[in-house]
């Protein structure tokens, strides 16, 4: 199996070493991990892409460059040039310094990396670590989705793919912030929301006396509901949503419709 990694924290990252881990034991020892990763972080970019500017590729090694561009920069890159002749069986994104669960989801380049691997039609798997107060501060954050990941992403690749579909299935993985010998198990959630979660504008005086502002996400005021996925994975379950880049309300189409006569 060829595996592809890539991720939004950049080359450098934590996670990126945890997500090789997992690549290299899904892969086999007969199999190939590539890594084409942001050359510095790009947290928050979603799916962008760099068109309107160029980008450089940086060889690190054998199979491995840094890219400065976002994660759907580094996917279309590797899938079109670097990997063009053999593409990837899988594609995976993370992982993540962080939970991407909830609103986080359309925001996150985490999963902005999957979802451009799904618009290729290669199957990918975006995971994501939570932080919490078990794990925050210990010697291997991310020891929950590096021992527990393998498996993990073993079960999803027997699952469905919707690969002949216009927008085929990407799957969504969050890892709970907890040790990995204290995860309850493995849950089907649906992406969820965080009810008062919303981003707050942060007011900061310079040392010069100029006014700058920080982004920052809200607290939320109630817990999210049962069965989503900020739910479950706070609760100790690690979370598997199947999504797709199709943002089309189809519960609501044929109701449109008609009333557009």
């Amino acid at each position: 199996m060829r595996i592809l990694i890539t991720n939004d924290d950049g080359i450098t990252a934590e996670g990126l070493a945890a997500a090789e881990d997992i690549a290299r034991e899904v892969a086999g020892p007969n199999g190939e991990v590539w890594v084409v990763a942001p050359e510095m972080e790009q947290s928050g970019v979603a799916h962008c892409i760099s068109y309107t500017k160029p980008m450089r590729l940086v060889p690190l090694g054998a199979r491995r460059w840094a890219v400065d561009g976002s994660p759907a920069d580094c996917v279309i890159v590797a899938l079109r040039r670097l990997m063009a002749e053999a593409p990837p069986d899988l594609v995976i994104s993370g992982v993540n310094r962080g939970h991407n669960v909830a609103e986080d989801v359309v925001y996150s380049g985490t999963v902005g990396g999957a979802i451009e691997a799904a618009l290729q039609r290669v199957r990918a798997i975006a995971l994501s670590q939570y932080y919490g107060p078990e794990n925050i501060d210990a010697a291997d954050p991310f020891e929950a989705a590096r021992r527990l990941g393998p498996r993990v992403v073993r079960r999803i690749l027997e699952l469905p793919w919707d690969e002949k579909a216009d927008y085929g299935l990407f799957y969504n993985v969050n890892f709970p912030p907890l040790p990995a010998d204290k995860v309850r198990g493995v849950r089907a959630a649906r992406q969820g929301r965080r009810p008062g979660g919303a981003f707050e504008v942060r007011e900061h005086i310079a040392p010069n006396g100029r006014t700058y502002y920080w982004l920052a996400h809200g607290r939320g005021n109630r817990e999210a509901a049962a069965g989503v996925d900020a739910r479950e994975a706070s609760e100790g379950w690690i979370t598997v949503t199947p999504m797709r880049a199709d943002l089309t309300a189809a519960d609501r189409l044929d109701e449109i419709a008609a009333a557009l006569g």
